[in-house]
């Protein structure tokens, strides 16, 4: 694609750029391609942390639509609305969302984060967008999305890790995985509820494969981990940063940063070989 078009897509917060994953066991004849995942978008968010948190999701939409690449599809990794008590106003939120990405012309797959689920166990997100988790394929990578967030507790729950645990072993062993979820896998800070209380049960079943890459969100800043021979990458957000784990005694919305280039709101590129870079592109 042209350097300007990347850029463009490379402009908006809380994407990460996804390309070519484990091309190095995939047939040679496949073709090239890219996704964008976006998170955390918490449509309904009203708050000093983002004077503008209604204008940025649109805005993203209309980079995507305005720039000649284009994704093969939009992965969607939780926190879509923000919270809310109101079963209306929730349904409500999820509407309003669903209207400002339908301009993105791609496939768009979703799984919820807490602020879209755990009030009602994922009834209205299943309303609105269907199953929480999912799994498809794409030019020869087996792409599975995790519900870490509707289960007390935040858990996966045993229906789902046996669910996993059948998709993965009808997988050759050295099938690329790419999988989404809300929380991390690992545990990146429990003190925080950042976690997931048995991810570890996933993971190891993940660790049979590999190549394997995890995308998640709800931690509102950009993050790399590994475990194991498993990749793990966070995804910004697209409404406020959140401090780094366990860097100040109460988790709370960093100060919007009025004269900042990107507000914290930021974006990077996976590329094929999993060598991340943070680009920033002035307003």
């Amino acid at each position: 694609m042209e350097r300007r078009d990347f850029l463009k897509l490379m402009s908006v917060g809380g994407i990460a750029f996804a390309s070519g994953c484990a091309r190095a066991v995939v047939p040679a004849s496949r073709r090239d391609f890219f996704f964008l995942q976006l998170s955390d978008t918490h449509v309904g968010y009203e708050g000093a942390a983002n004077p503008d948190a209604a204008g940025t999701l649109p805005r993203a939409v209309e980079i995507i639509r305005a720039s000649k690449a284009r994704p093969d599809f939009v992965v969607f990794t939780g926190d879509l609305t923000q919270s809310t008590e109101d079963d209306v106003d929730r349904q409500a939120r999820m509407k309003r969302f669903k209207e400002i990405v339908s301009g993105i012309d791609a496939p768009l797959h979703f799984i919820p984060g807490e602020h879209d689920a755990s009030s009602d166990a994922g009834a209205a997100f299943r309303e609105s967008f269907g199953e929480t988790h999912w799994t498809f394929e794409h030019e020869g990578i087996h792409f599975i999305g995790l519900d870490n967030v509707s289960q007390p507790a935040a858990t996966l729950g045993d229906a789902q890790i046996a669910w996993l645990d059948a998709r993965v072993s009808a997988l050759p062993k050295n099938a690329p995985l790419v999988v989404f979820a809300h929380r991390p896998l690992f545990d990146l800070h429990p003190q925080w509820d950042w976690w997931t209380k048995d991810g570890a049960r996933a993971l190891e079943i993940l660790a049979r494969h590999e190549p394997v890459t995890v995308f998640y969100g709800h931690i509102h800043q950009e993050h790399h981990h590994t475990t194991g021979r498993i990749a793990h990458h966070a995804s910004r957000s697209l409404v406020f940063p959140l401090p780094a784990p366990g860097s100040v005694p109460k988790k709370a919305p960093l100060p919007w940063d009025e004269a900042g280039a990107d507000h914290g709101l930021g974006f990077r590129e996976v590329a094929g070989s999993m060598r991340e870079r943070t680009i920033v592109v002035p307003k």
